[in-house]
């Protein structure tokens, strides 16, 4: 029963360490991407929907991606959608399309995104800390339903292992994303 709790814990903080590495995949580099945009919610008849359902994307160019709008209205909602994002781009709207040019990375920029990057890799660590509390609290409660004191003791060592092992995982993602944000 308290092998569960150590598979629950690596379990639950390898979808921390997998959310960390989705959320930095979405994060832009200089070239345009249509995974940029998967956290892009737009507010669609009073639903939050992902901007792929409210239109097409393309990527034409480079550093260019366009939105086709099913419903010509949705333009002003979309601009508004990735204005309030932190992608940092401004939509160009001619009407019918939704243009989002990517400018090239300033060095200003690159640091912001480091930034930011650092931040994501903070609430991971968070993430990971949480999953120990939880998983310490139940050992807690197998305690007290008769699990040995030196059991408790071994597992909650082994916890806390594998949460340093983690945050070491999370350090070692958020230095390469760094060191490719900052790569000219």
């Amino acid at each position: 029963m308290s092998n569960s709790v150590i598979q629950e814990s690596k379990d639950r903080m390898e979808k921390c360490l997998k959310s960390l590495q989705v959320d930095l995949g979405k994060m832009r580099t200089g070239r345009a991407s249509l995974s940029m945009l998967d956290a892009v919610r737009v507010d669609y008849y009073g639903t939050p929907t992902p901007l792929s359902q409210v239109g097409t994307l393309g990527v034409p160019e480079p550093r260019m991606i366009t939105i086709a709008p099913w419903e010509s209205k949705l333009i002003p909602d979309i601009e508004r959608a990735i204005l309030k994002s932190d992608l940092g781009l401004n939509p160009v709207n001619d009407g019918k399309l939704v243009r989002l040019p990517i400018p090239a990375l300033t060095e200003e920029r690159r640091r912001d995104l480091v930034k930011i990057a650092k931040k994501q890799g903070e609430e991971a660590k968070v993430a990971l800390r949480h999953v120990r509390r939880d998983s310490m609290d139940s050992l807690k409660k197998q305690e007290k339903d008769g699990l040995p004191k030196d059991e408790v003791k071994h597992l909650g060592d082994e916890v806390e292992k594998i949460t340093h092992e983690y945050v070491a995982k999370v350090d070692q993602i958020i230095s390469a994303k760094e060191k490719e944000l900052l790569e000219v």
